[in-house]
């Protein structure tokens, strides 16, 4: 589920000559002057990430594939055996957990591209740098959430294909992707700090991202599973992340029996806002474990 593209892990650190330049540039006095320093830091490795997802176009075609199968195979499939009308749109149910699954990878590729700048070198000239060390990971997993959001708009172009309108209400899906990318972005991270070797990363992440995933209600109703399934899909954050986007999704099709396949909480069902702040607490959460973990990184 989490594959990260190597070759592109690997790719030359195409920020280094701004952040040397922000190295290099006279001390400011007062806190403004950190601040704005902070700031260029951001927006140059933001650049970076947005700069190595747009030149790969074979992996941004290679990244729809999985989706697509799931989608279209997958989906057309298990459509057919459907013989229950809350869920007689099987693609319409499965679409929200596939927009999922885009984003997933390439905000996760964002913690192998630190762990190869470990090795490379490239992340001891961004320590050396006048600036916080917040700054550097806010500006990396503004860039993965831009690149994971790129792809789920990419899958969102398809959402007819799921009888799934375009809707402005999709803008509201969007800005829940951006996110949910966001909270993946800073997992990875956290983990690419803690993990020195790309390969044990990989594996990791692999191990960790595919149970969460299957776990998440994406295929299945969060509801009336067995006793100790459905408490795994109940602690499962990546649960709420698909039952928000499918409530939010527009159109009868996506809308039928989504809510009584949502999570409960003692025949309660929490409402879109709480899932979506549960997300976000994630994503502070993981961003707060990499910065804890970072400013001890040699």
């Amino acid at each position: 589920m989490a594959h990260t593209d190597v070759r592109d892990a690997q790719a030359g650190p195409a920020a280094a000559p701004d952040l040397i330049l922000t190295a290099r540039l006279p001390e400011a006095t007062g806190t403004g002057g950190r601040i704005a320093r902070d700031l260029r830091t951001v927006a140059v490795l933001w650049r970076r990430e947005t700069i190595r997802f747009g030149r790969n176009k074979l992996r941004i075609a290679m990244g729809m594939v999985t989706p697509l199968m799931f989608l279209l195979v997958l989906g057309t499939g298990l459509n057919s055996t459907m013989s229950d009308d809350s869920l007689r749109n099987f693609r319409a149910f499965l679409f929200p957990g596939v927009v999922l699954m885009s984003v997933q990878a390439p905000a996760i590729a964002v913690g192998a591209s630190i762990v190869w700048d470990r090795r490379s070198g490239f992340l001891r000239q961004m320590l050396v740098a006048p600036v916080r060390r917040s700054a550097i990971l806010i500006g990396t997993c503004l860039g993965g959430a831009t690149s994971g959001a790129a792809y789920g708009v990419l899958v969102l172009v398809l959402a007819p294909v799921a009888e799934v309108p375009y809707h402005p209400q999709l803008l509201v899906v969007l800005l829940q992707l951006a996110l949910i990318s966001f909270a993946f972005t800073a997992l990875g991270v956290a983990a690419a700090v803690c993990i020195r070797r790309p390969e044990t990363f990989q594996v990791a992440v692999s191990l960790c991202m595919m149970p969460l995933f299957f776990l998440s209600g994406a295929m299945f109703p969060a509801t009336g599973l067995p006793g100790w399934l459905g408490m795994a899909v109940r602690l499962n954050p990546l649960t709420y992340a698909v039952d928000a986007l499918r409530r939010t999704m527009p159109g009868e099709g996506s809308a039928v029996g989504s809510r009584s396949a949502s999570p409960e909480w003692w025949g309660w069902t929490p409402p879109v806002l709480l899932e979506t702040g549960l997300i976000a607490v994630l994503a502070v959460l993981a961003l707060a474990l990499a910065t804890r973990r970072f400013a001890r990184v040699e």
